[in-house]
């Protein structure tokens, strides 16, 4: 038996248009475990095209793939992203930022999917015909693609912000939390892009 890991599939796409469903959107996010810098989340209508790049999860491409998968998702789908800052992830604490994103690019989309999949556990709390699916960046190919999108957008939102912070080095590290990256900010203490609710940028900014 062939231990080789699957690409995302059109399966649960299928599912749904067995059940009646025409417009399928794929939902996912990227940004949610960051001490800086936004979260951004993409929703995606594939339709009936077929891709020459590889889809997949976002995590398991090469920035090169990503990005041709990107340019031409972009070229051939009905898409929409939406950003969230990090004083609102910190106002509405990341678990209810991820839905706001999430549900800001589905009622973007210029046309409204009768049927949601939704990477995660994640609900939204408008109304809509879907389901969330574990891993599922790694299983549909809708989801794959709006992971593409999120990734590469907030890829490009951090490469801006590390040319205003460049002692953060979020050009390498997107805001995660790295070694070089805790250094940093023990060093120069949080910027303006950091998210003051997450740790250990709490704990630094109750000692300054």
């Amino acid at each position: 038996m062939s231990s080789r890991r699957r690409r995302p599939t059109l399966l649960y796409e299928k599912k749904a248009r067995a059940k009646g469903h025409k417009v399928i959107a794929g939902v996912d996010e990227s940004g949610v475990g960051p001490l800086a810098g936004p979260l951004v989340a993409a929703a995606v209508i594939i339709g009936d095209f077929r891709f020459k790049n590889r889809i997949d999860d976002s995590k398991k491409l090469t920035p090169k793939s990503r990005l041709a998968a990107y340019e031409e998702i972009i070229e051939k789908s009905s898409y929409s992203i939406s950003v969230i800052a990090e004083d609102v992830i910190d106002r509405l604490n990341v678990y209810n930022a991820t839905r706001r994103a999430m549900e800001e690019a589905v009622n973007n989309l210029k046309t409204a999917p009768d049927y949601i999949l939704i990477d995660g556990t994640i609900k939204l709390s408008i109304a809509y015909n879907g389901e969330s699916i574990k891993r599922g960046d790694g299983r549909s190919l809708s989801i794959a693609c709006a992971s593409i999108l999120a990734k590469v957008t907030r890829d490009r939102i951090m490469d801006g912000l590390h040319n205003r912070y460049p002692q953060y080095g979020f050009k390498h590290n997107r805001g995660y939390g790295t070694a070089f990256h805790f250094k940093a900010i023990r060093r120069y203490g949080p910027s303006p892009i950091h998210r003051v609710t997450f740790e250990p940028v709490k704990s630094l900014i109750k000692e300054s």
